[in-house]
């Protein structure tokens, strides 16, 4: 059996508890004797070892191995089963609730039935497993009870623990649930909910928490800020040696805080001691010190001061004297000195003497000699600094100075060095400055540097060009003047040819990029070298961009850019492709013996020729070029063709709209006429060319088969046409009696339906049979054809002429495909000669002689309307017109516009009383039809007649009117089909003129006026809700109130609905503390007290400082900030940490109730004691990791070595004698404390 070694808490904390103390500095590690780091092995039996007694170093630290493994067993009482079912043990509730629990947690669990009916439960596993099981098994087959603990609510945060471990700890021991009330619930009783015993023992666990929190006491203790220092002590050790002897912990606030105030923590009586302490303290010092007042320069404060304060300690810890600085910021230069009166004076000398150890002197250099003066990576700097280690040398930016400070001997002496560095620089350096334009820079630069680097490298010159964020051009050049102005020249050279260059962008169809690049870029590479100034840029192809970019020199550019359009030109002309349809069996004779006739063809009419692969079924021959070219080879193909069989080709007209349905679906039914024809080639024109042409080629006696067949099917497809439009009838009125007589509905085949010849009817079995049996019997009068005239007379026949005979193709569709034939023109002859159907040839003779009527009774009517109307009436495109010809079936003539005579215009074209409208010829409106029709169409265009209307909207109005860049009147336009005129604002008019028809101008009023009534709400509204407060806010609370980001002003701004402003910091006019609130008056007063109540929480907040280790920062804040926001959520408080670099930088500020900052401080000091354990545990590992930083690595060393003693040296792990190599013999030599080789 095996067992496993575990390290457990209690062996953890004293392995890290013996580390605790030791200090490591980064100067000099600890070294360990060899006995430390060689501990010797137990010998087995040793006389005199005691039972218990670790024999050496090997068992100091570890404890005895415990069992990973370990076992439980409790009892359930019978009145505390949940389950009491004897007669299912062990296939019961009780069981599957435990086989549960074994699959949650991995324990093993085992039930058995004692004597008095209880249940007692072994538990077996991991200890975690273990007690999470037994929790579980309390829970679920265990009754519950539960009890309440009162403790002060100041402790409960105790019982919690860090991350609510304490609580989950104290469950899992007690197997109890243990509910704490949140912060904001004044209630202090704590609920637990559990087994009698359970409860029992974490009521008394609770309880002996809180007696042990009842022990520690805080007191805050308030004296004079001046005595503090004579608290602390120098360096704080007074402070810290009191706090040592009394076991409290003393909270001195810093000096930077104007706070009086020491905080005391600890058990009640340290307190009460360290509180005695400190007031006997403070009392002797009040009591003897007296202070003086001294006037030093205030540049020399900081000397006094030295750095992080240390000499204002040093000062304290000699002379046993306060020394009280004025703030930095202050422009005081008064020093007072508290203390004893005989220790004034020699703390006045040593003040003086601090003051005057150090001057500052400043040499005058140019700004851009400095980087040489400082040398490559400070190299010349460098050599002063190390000879002057006390000198303080610094540079600034853009001024013609150099600062140096410390003690009077080494700054004279670096002044001196520095003014000759200077001086040989002057001698032997120049500069110059060239403005060049920002765009050229990087050209300047060029591609990873090249440019630039070369110009330094050549001239042995430094070039500064300014950044793009910096928008200069100032180009600055420095180093050996010669260089210089080499340097300068070539820039120069360099801009100037930029500055001829242009950028000029070809439109090139991405197709033909490949072919002028060409293979590997061959063509493209003849280009650029005939053009070596041009820079050529083709687009990515994933971009499928067109553009190509050239740039160069203007000419050159020109040049290239008509030397590529040429061979684009010559591209596109080439690229016209032609497809010929060519036999199959004749493929062979156009390519001819050896390629003979196809290469013939191909050289002499310059094209490319591809033929199809002798396994395909195509026979089309694709030929590339020109035009003209591809036409000409393909007439020498068809050539071939025409000699080696008897091929004839014609042309036969068919109207575009019947294409589609002879071609049938996928083709079928022109794949069939062409098979049947002996494999005649049939070409129908591409799809929206409009062309009727159709195209057959094949042998002659087919062609004219194939022709037949074509002209029979588009004839039988036109007919079917037309009897379908017989049988509807004018305007559906055959069917619709159809239908209304049966009943059943019929469905006529679309254009797209393959079926073209079937109709559906649909309805019930009576009605569907009596439908069939009219249409069939209409559709067999349509078979019957006969031939009939009438007399028409001949003043009319143009009307049915003209127009290509527009009006015969109407009849010839609406009536079942009725020929009209009228007779020529200049025959006199007045027959007319219908054939068709019989029932379609007495329709069309109807409808005939019903036209024949209104052409007879045709009137022309004038109508007079002013010609500036004319345009509104026809409406866009002549809609309105169109409109009303068809309506009133009239025809409607407008007169030619005539400018020069245009009258004035009269308001909503009515006439004025004091000129009559006299209509002229430009106004005359002519139209023809009926009289009753013409008429009607009289009425209906005096109703498209323009009016103008007046409404009257307050001038204030106008502009919400129009809306933003006119989209409101635009959109009111549109919508209304008006014209709507705002007066211009400077005439200040409180009337809108409205134009357009009299339906259109009454509803665009009523919307103008509904429009006026909203925004008139919106005004008031507006003027509702600029209620304005003004409230003065203290400007230290306004980040307070902002939040985070904004968060909580957006949060307030959201609630009540209202506009905050703070006042501009960069504004100085501006009354800093005001903080004005504008909305609705009762959202402005709701806002404005939740403003001050956050203000009175905000005031009744302290600030406290705590040192915290700097390395223990890092781990407090949690990454990006997430530990630290959540312990600031958790205390409410705000927690703020030094920036890097601060004097301070383990003074941490904790802002907040006085309440939840000293709980946050406790916590933070808590997380700081665990920390630095793990920072000291890892810094002593690291001592023995690797070397001190003071010099090279060491290796691993130790003390007391045997090799150390007297005649006693170190192995030599190179020699074969101290570690020879197997196999071979060494002669034995003296023994050492190694004892005998063995081999």
């Amino acid at each position: 059996m095996s067992s496993v070694a575990v390290l457990t808490p209690e062996s953890f904390a004293e392995h890290r508890s013996g580390l605790k103390d030791q200090e490591i500095t980064e100067d000099e590690a600890y070294i360990p004797t060899y006995l430390e780091a060689f501990p010797p092995l137990p010998e087995k039996g040793a006389p005199g070892e005691k039972a218990g007694e670790p024999a050496s170093a090997w068992g100091s630290k570890i404890r005895p191995i415990k069992a990973s493994v370990i076992t439980q067993v409790f009892h359930v009482p019978l009145e505390e089963r949940r389950y009491k079912d004897n007669s299912q043990f062990g296939e019961g509730e009780e069981a599957k609730v435990c086989l549960d629990i074994m699959q949650r947690t991995g324990a093993h669990i085992e039930l058995s039935l004692a004597k008095d009916q209880g249940l007692s439960i072994m538990v077996t596993g991991k200890l975690d497993s273990v007690m999470k099981a037994r929790k579980e098994i309390v829970a679920r087959l265990q009754t519950q009870a539960s009890a309440t603990v009162a403790i002060p609510k100041e402790h409960h945060r105790f019982v919690i623990g860090k991350n609510g471990e304490k609580l989950q700890e104290l469950e899992l021991k007690t197997a109890t649930k243990i509910a704490i009330p949140r912060p904001d619930d004044p209630s202090a009783n704590i609920r637990i909910t559990g087994t009698k015993e359970g409860i029992e023992k974490a009521r008394h666990e609770i309880l002996l928490i809180s007696a042990e929190q009842d022990k520690r006491a805080v007191e805050r203790l308030s004296l004079e800020k001046a005595f503090h220092p004579f608290i602390a002590g120098a360096h704080n050790r007074l402070v810290q040696e009191l706090s040592q002897e009394t076991g409290a912990r003393i909270s001195i606030p810093p000096p930077s805080l104007p706070k009086d105030e020491i905080v005391i923590t600890g058990e009640k009586e340290a307190v009460a001691l360290a509180l005695s302490r400190i007031r006997a303290i403070y009392d002797d010092k009040k009591r003897k010190t007296t202070t003086i007042s001294v006037e030093v320069k205030k540049s020399q404060h900081k000397y006094i001061i030295g750095p992080k304060g240390n000499t204002l300690q040093e000062i304290l810890e000699a002379t046993g004297v306060s020394v009280e600085m004025p703030p930095l910021d202050s422009g005081s230069e008064t020093i007072i000195l508290r203390g004893e009166p005989d220790k004034l004076g020699p703390a006045l000398t040593q003040v003086y003497a601090k003051a005057k150890s150090v001057m500052v002197v400043e040499v005058t250099a140019p700004a851009w000699l400095h980087r040489f003066i400082i040398g490559k990576k400070g190299q010349n700097i460098g050599r002063i600094t190390q000879q002057l280690p006390r000198v303080h040398i610094e540079f600034t930016d853009g001024e013609e100075r150099i600062s140096l400070e410390g003690p009077t001997e080494e700054v004279e002496q670096a002044q001196a060095q520095i003014q000759e560095i200077i001086k040989d620089l002057l001698v032997r350096m120049d500069y110059t400055e060239v403005i060049i334009d920002q765009r050229f820079h990087r050209h300047l630069i060029g591609k990873n540097g090249a440019n630039i680097n070369r110009i330094k490298e050549q001239y042995k010159v430094s070039v500064r060009i300014p950044q793009d964020s910096e928008r200069s051009g100032l180009v600055r050049i420095e180093g050996d003047p010669k260089g210089v102005q080499l340097a300068r020249r070539e820039l120069i050279e360099m801009v100037q040819r930029m500055e001829n260059e242009r950028t000029k962008d070809l439109i090139v169809e991405q197709k033909f990029h490949r072919t002028i690049i060409g293979q590997k870029g061959e063509k493209i590479k003849e280009v650029r070298d005939k053009f070596p100034e041009v820079i050529i840029n083709f687009p990515d192809p994933s971009q499928k961009s067109d553009i190509v970019q050239l740039r160069g020199p203007k000419n050159e550019v020109e040049k290239c850019a008509k030397f590529l359009q040429k061979i684009i030109a010559d591209l596109i002309e080439n690229s016209f492709s032609l497809s010929v349809p060519i036999f199959k069996q004749f493929h062979k004779n156009i390519i001819g013996k050896g390629g003979a006739n196809i290469k013939k063809i191909r050289e002499e009419t310059n094209t490319k020729i591809d033929l199809p692969t002798e396994n395909s079924n195509s026979e089309m021959i694709v030929i590339t070029g020109k035009k003209s070219n591809c036409e000409a080879a393909r007439d020498r193909i068809l050539a071939i063709q025409r000699e080696l069989a008897n091929i004839k080709e014609t042309e036969v007209t068919i109207p575009a709209k019947l294409h589609n349905s002879l071609i049938g679906s996928k083709g079928c039914l022109v794949r069939s006429i062409m098979e049947d024809c002996g494999g005649v080639h049939i070409h129908f024109p591409s799809e929206g060319s409009g062309s009727d042409k159709v195209t057959i080629r094949g042998p002659v006696g087919e062609v004219e088969k194939a022709k037949k067949q074509l002209l029979q099917l588009a004839e039988e497809k036109v007919r079917k046409e037309s009897t379908y439009k017989f049988l509807i009838g004018r305007g559906g009125a055959n069917i619709r009696r159809v239908r209304d007589r049966t009943g059943a509905r019929i469905i006529f085949p679309s254009p797209d339906d393959t079926e073209q010849e079937l109709i559906t009817i649909v309805g019930k079995e009576e009605a569907v049979r009596q439908a069939q049996k009219e249409l069939e019997s209409l559709v067999k009068n349509l078979d019957d054809v006969v031939e009939d005239s009438m007399v028409v007379d001949v003043r009319h026949h143009r009307h049915f002429v003209c127009r290509r005979g527009q009006v015969l193709r109407e009849l010839a569709e609406e009536y079942g495909g009725v020929a009209v034939s009228f007779p020529r023109t200049g025959a006199n002859s007045q027959r007319v000669t219908l054939k068709g159907a019989k029932d379609c040839v007495e329709a069309a003779k109807k409808r005939i002689q019903e036209i024949i009527e209104d052409l007879e009774s045709q009137v022309s009517v004038e109508v007079a309307i002013p010609q500036r109307y004319h345009r509104a009436i026809m409406g866009p495109k002549g809609c309105r017109i169109q409109h009303i010809t068809r309506e009133h079936e009239v025809q409607i003539k407008f007169p030619e516009r005539d400018d020069s005579q245009e009258a004035s215009p009269q308001e909503n074209g009515e006439v004025s009383p004091e000129a009559e409208f006299v209509p002229r010829k430009c106004d005359i409106i002519t139209i023809s039809g009926r009289a009753e029709k013409c008429e009607q169409a009289k009425a209906a265009l005096l109703a498209l007649v323009p009016i103008t209307e007046d409404v009257e909207v307050s001038y204030e109005l106008h502009r919400y009117i129009i809306g933003q860049k006119g989209s409101g009147i635009r959109k009111m336009m549109e919508e209304y089909e008006v014209n709507i005129w705002v007066p211009q604002p400077e005439k200040q008019l409180d009337v809108i003129k409205v134009t357009g028809l009299v339906a259109n101008v009454e509803r665009a009023k009523q919307g103008l006026l509904e429009r006026v009534k909203e925004l008139q709400a919106e005004q008031e509204d507006r003027a509702l809700r600029s209620f304005k407060v003004t409230m003065s806010v203290d400007p230290k609370f306004h980040p307070k109130i902002i939040g985070r980001k904004g968060a909580v002003i957006s949060q307030i701004r959201k609630d009540h609905d209202v506009s905050i402003q703070f006042p501009d910091k960069g504004d100085e006019q501006q009354v800093c503390d005001l903080i004005v609130i504008s909305g609705y008056e009762r959202n402005v007063e709701e806002a404005r007290q939740a403003i001050q109540q956050l203000v009175a929480e905000l005031q009744e907040m302290v600030s406290q400082d705590v040192h915290l280790d700097p390395r223990t920062h890092a781990r407090i804040i949690g990454a990006r900030g997430k530990a630290i926001r959540k312990l600031m959520e958790e205390f409410k408080v705000d927690i703020r940490f030094p920036q890097p670099g601060s004097d301070e930088p383990d003074k941490v500020t904790v802002t907040g109730l006085p309440e939840t900052v000293d709980n946050a401080i406790d916590h933070l000091l808590n997380l700081e004691e665990e920390y630095m354990l793990s920072v000291t545990e890892t810094e002593t590992l690291a001592a023995y990791m690797k070397p001190p930083s003071g010099g090279p690595a060491k290796g691993f060393v130790v003390r007391d070595a045997p090799w150390n003693a007297a005649g006693n040296k170190a192995p030599d792990m190179s020699s074969a004698e101290d570690f020879p190599t197997f196999g071979t013999g060494v002669a034995p030599k003296q023994a050492s404390a190694w004892g005998p080789k063995k081999f």
